[in-house]
């Protein structure tokens, strides 16, 4: 018996020194926003009591253009096609519930009703009325899902590489998301998370290998261990996910542009085609060779497309 005890002893102590060895703590919340929230950042109170983390650049005079950014990811996904855009329109982008340097939700919800509430709260909060509403992956369900409710306030929609299709996908989702979608590994994720898993997920999210640089790893992994994101993102990935019906999709009137990179592995072109069949009013560009982030993998000529499309929306006035 006594040497049954020294060996539960020995793998107890061996299972301790291996938790604080191999365990990642939380960053530093100061030091994340010194490194990722300076200029032009701004940390707005909202009635809920979220502290969003946003960026509000561009023409006043312009559209404004709403985006938000996809499952794990942060505002700063947008940054090419904000530097193309900010001279003519006013480019909103801000850290959603659960990620970045906004952080956990103080209410802890994480449906698909608590993210399109925050879009109408920040626009309030910013006093913009209408707007361009567009989202990658992540952020184009959630876009999909305001426009359901909000059509009034939406000048346009942009679906980039959005969830929320019926459509499942061939094989295996990235490593990160695989981790997250069970419930015994994403629970042991909460205190290991090593460099290496956001590295991996980055890189067969996307076909355009150029992005997945140390800087964009660093703030994936950095921002996820912000303290309270790890517990956010567990819950997120345990609320029970909304998926859209041909009778929803096929309301909405809103004039929307649908961006698929051909090579997306997590959510399929299908689910692109999808959209595009359903929606009624609508333009669909697919992007050969790119995978699921085209924003950033083709920044230069989707941006044109987005610019392009904007330009038919709004038609400009004739010089009196």
């Amino acid at each position: 018996m006594k040497w049954v005890l020294r060996v539960l002893g020995v793998l107890v102590a061996l299972l301790v020194i291996a938790f604080l060895f191999f365990r990642t703590p939380d960053t530093d919340t100061a030091e994340m926003r010194a490194k990722y929230g300076g200029e032009p950042s701004q940390f707005v109170e909202l009635p809920n009591g979220l502290t969003a983390h946003l960026r509000d650049e561009g023409a006043r005079d312009g559209m404004p253009i709403i985006l938000l950014h996809g499952s794990n990811a942060d505002l700063h996904t947008w940054e090419p096609w904000v530097e193309e855009l900010k001279a003519d329109y006013r480019v909103i982008r801000y850290d959603q519930r659960g990620h970045g340097l906004t952080g956990a939700a103080p209410d802890e919800d994480y449906t698909l009703a608590s993210f399109t509430k925050d879009i109408d709260l920040v626009a309030d909060a910013l006093g913009v009325e209408e707007f361009i509403l567009g989202g990658n992956s992540m952020g184009g369900w959630i876009s999909a899902g305001y426009a359901l409710e909000h059509s009034d306030r939406l000048a346009g929609l942009i679906l980039v590489d959005a969830s929320g299709a019926p459509i499942q996908r061939d094989g295996p989702p990235p490593l990160g998301f695989r981790i997250a979608q069970t419930p015994v590994l994403r629970d042991v994720a909460r205190h290991f998370m090593p460099r290496s898993i956001f590295e991996r997920s980055l890189s067969q999210s996307v076909s355009n290998q150029e992005i997945v640089t140390d800087a964009e790893i660093d703030r994936y992994w950095e921002l996820a261990r912000l303290p309270g994101n790890r517990r956010a993102t567990m819950q997120r990935f345990a609320t029970p996910r909304v998926v859209y019906s041909e009778d929803q999709i096929e309301a909405l009137e809103v004039p929307t542009l649908v961006m698929w990179g051909e090579e997306d592995a997590l959510i399929p072109l299908a689910a692109g085609e999808w959209y595009a069949e359903h929606l009624p009013n609508n333009t669909f560009v697919a992007y050969p060779g790119i995978g699921h982030i085209p924003q950033q993998e083709h920044a230069a000529q989707s941006v044109d497309d987005l610019r392009q499309w904007i330009e038919q929306l709004m038609p400009a006035e004739p010089d009196a």
